[in-house]
């Protein structure tokens, strides 16, 4: 510590002093990330170091309700870093003070390894198309030597592989062919997988297969304009520009990263893991600002894929862990990515030297119409009578990019209260090489969607972690199943036998929330010190999602061992700060064993979790069993989930929403037989024919 002290006072010299955020939950400024690194660098003094992580290390729960309920000190601004140091294995994380500009902590890991970045993947085709080994691979495949700059490959985290283990760090190159560089390669994969030292920059080993497949004849199968054009003559003509327009401008406000919008009030946040994170979420209702959630995120996901051949095993990205979905986030483009009147976001980074890189437009915020919000008609003066209102949605997005797929997160803020999450899958299939010559099939590990070319079975299994505040502290959860009566046909109680009723148990133990997804089955996320006014019930948030597979790895299984969190559809623990990666902190090559992560958090299932400070982990996703329609590029796959209000408002909190009509009984008898034109819509029309006469639409029409 004397060490560490003396280091910290001389970095105090070098560095400016920082201004203070405007938040005490906003990421780290370019400003701060150069400062961090040159602390760093200063007390690295002689050493050969290179950055890997450089982000927010964000303040405790505690310490932020102080200053912001309060009236507390702003909390402490510390950054958390990973760094490697050339010639050591493993690692070193720990935090660095940027108010006193100081190191606070180091602490070495030799056994661990850190999270790829674009930047670790983005030579390792240069790597291979160099080796010599790789050549003569190439060459046995079909692919002369001279053609070397058609080879590519898609680097991925080794997974696991006890021949290595954590004490190198290692990329398996999946490696395809291009006839042009403007072709995609997943139609050309090839049979053998080269293992790259990511540091060492060079081949170590070559995985090859029993079976030799020599590299494909057929074209590629290529998605782009011009290749379409090439196939069919044209692209579609018939189709007219849709134009999202807000005269007005948005609804939303924007105060550095606080958004208010339609009584809902969060922070929006952004780190290198994570992506998107959600904090800090209150609804005002009718001038009553209540805390619903405290941080909501994406906290990893894992996408096992089906073949137990050798070396496909080690297919089951960690996206999250592994890659990040803020490292791998996409620049987003205006009336591409999102369509309307946008606010942006841009993310900020550190690279391997150390210096701020930014990712623009790294975040999208707009508004949707969202289709109906309420209606209701009444038929006795021909549907005169009536209220229609239009809903509006907010959504926070982002797009990352985990080599060949894209995974697009929808964060909709909806004007009843709810908040949903939309995940739509597209991007490529990863493929492997078939032997069509020889009549090689797919099997049930796959299928076959072009010409000498299989998709194997996968999963994309995604781990939601809800920190509630549901009208304060104190929470607790409960499944709630339907459930028929207990009691049987022909009984006072049940006499006609069609009794049924929502079934709920509270949690008591993490062992008791340890649940899996049934048909019909959600989950309650609720306030006991509190009761509905009129319903009696306690204020909660209800978990709808139905699309919940189970893990189809076997327990024991590398898959499962390394993806603790995917053996339930739900478990709850309780919080501590830092229980933030339910697959540990530092997740590549990683075995499974040990305890950390969820395994730990879980423990012999004893923690009470009953009217507390929980954490909800919820697993959903979808089993994707591959077809030719998803290649050679796959069209969006939705999944969606929601938290919706349940006995939180005494009725409807939508009702102040200004509706498109509305006409009551004694109003439609004064209008009589006249038209009707919605209040908030002048630009709808009819598609074909003059009928502006007869206006939106009119009580009753009788032909003559």
């Amino acid at each position: 510590m004397e060490r560490l002290s003396q280091i910290a006072r001389q970095a105090t010299a070098s560095v400016a002093p920082l201004a203070r955020p405007a938040h005490p939950l906003d990421p780290l400024s370019t400003t701060e990330i150069k400062a961090t690194t040159a602390i760093i660098k200063e007390y690295f003094a002689g050493r050969n170091i290179s950055f890997n992580t450089v982000t927010l290390k964000e303040p405790s729960k505690r310490s932020y309700l102080e200053w912001k309920e309060q009236n507390g000190p702003f909390p402490p601004r510390i950054a958390y870093y990973v760094i490697l140091e050339e010639g050591v294995p493993g690692i070193k994380d720990g935090l660095v003070d940027l108010v006193n500009l100081q190191v606070l902590s180091v602490q070495p890991l030799a056994s661990k390894q850190p999270i790829l970045t674009v930047e670790d993947l983005v030579g390792t085709e240069e790597i291979i198309r160099k080796d010599p080994a790789v050549i003569e691979q190439c060459a046995i495949v079909g692919i002369p030597a001279n053609e070397m700059h058609k080879v590519y490959c898609d680097p991925w985290t080794i997974g696991y592989d006890e021949r290595w283990g954590s004490a190198k760090r290692l990329q398996q190159a999946l490696v395809y062919y291009r006839h042009d560089e403007d072709d995609s390669q997943y139609s050309h994969p090839l049979d053998f997988c080269p293992i790259v030292d990511t540091e060492e920059k060079k081949v170590i080993y070559i995985d090859i297969p029993n079976r030799r497949r020599k590299v494909s004849k057929a074209p590629n199968a290529n998605f782009y304009p011009k290749d379409i054009v090439a196939k069919y003559g044209s692209m579609r003509d018939d189709l007219t520009p849709i134009n999202v327009t807000q005269p007005k401008g948005v609804s939303f406000k924007m105060d550095g990263n606080l958004m208010s919008w339609n009584n809902f009030n969060f922070h929006i946040g952004f780190n290198y893991r994570e992506g998107i994170v959600l904090s800090d979420i209150h609804y005002n209702d009718h001038g009553k600002n209540r805390p619903i959630f405290h941080r909501i995120s994406l906290s990893e996901m894992i996408v096992p894929y089906g073949s137990p051949d050798f070396p496909h095993q080690r297919k089951h990205a960690l996206d999250i862990g592994e890659y990040g979905a803020g490292y791998m986030t996409n620049p987003l483009s205006l009336g591409c990515d999102c369509k309307g009147v946008i606010h942006y976001l841009d993310a900020h980074f550190a690279d391997r030297a150390g210096d701020p890189i930014t990712i623009k437009h790294a975040v999208c915020i707009h508004e949707e119409d969202d289709g109906l919000l309420f209606k209701h008609s009444d038929f006795r003066d021909a549907f005169a009578t009536s209220i229609v209102t239009r809903s509006t949605r907010l959504i926070i997005s982002q797009i990352f990019t985990a080599a060949n797929y894209e995974y697009c997160i929808y964060w909709n803020f909806l004007q009843d209260g709810a908040i949903r999450l939309d995940v739509k899958l597209t991007g490529i299939l990863n493929t492997y090489i078939l032997d069509d010559e020889s009549g090689e099939g797919a099997g049930k590990w796959g299928c076959r969607v072009y010409p000498n070319t299989n998709a194997h079975n996968h999963q994309h299994l995604f781990a939601l972690r809800i920190h509630p505040r549901i009208d304060g502290d104190g929470n607790s959860a409960s499944v709630v199943d339907g459930s028929a009566s207990e009691h049987p046909l022909g009984s006072p109680e049940n006499m006609y036998g069609n009794g049924f009723y929502a079934k709920s148990k509270t949690f008591k133990t993490v062992e008791d929330s340890l649940t899996q997804y049934e048909n019909g089955r959600s989950w309650d996320i609720f306030n006991p010190n509190l009761k509905n006014e009129y319903s009696g019930k306690p204020p909660s948030y209800k978990l709808v999602s139905f699309q919940c597979p189970p893990l189809w790895a076997k327990p024991g299984s590398l898959v499962y061992k390394r993806a603790p969190w995917a053996h339930n559809t739900v478990q709850v623990v309780k919080y501590e700060e830092d229980r933030l990666y339910p697959s540990g902190d530092h997740v590549p090559q990683w075995s499974g064993e040990g305890n950390i992560g969820m395994k730990k958090w879980i423990g012999d299932g004893s923690d009470n979790i009953e009217n507390t400070d929980i954490l909800f982990y919820h697993t959903f996703g979808i089993s994707h069993f591959p077809a030719p329609e998803d290649f050679p590029l796959m069209p969006a796959e939705p999944i969606t989930l929601m938290l919706r209000p349940r006995h939180f408002f005494t009725e409807n909190p939508a009702l102040d929403v200004p509706p498109s009509h509305a006409m009551t009984t004694s109003q439609a008898k004064i209008a009589g037989n006249t038209e009707i034109s919605s209040l908030t819509d002048k630009s709808s029309r009819y598609a074909f024919q003059d009928t502006s006469s007869l206006g939106c639409c009119t009580r009753f029409t009788k032909e003559k």
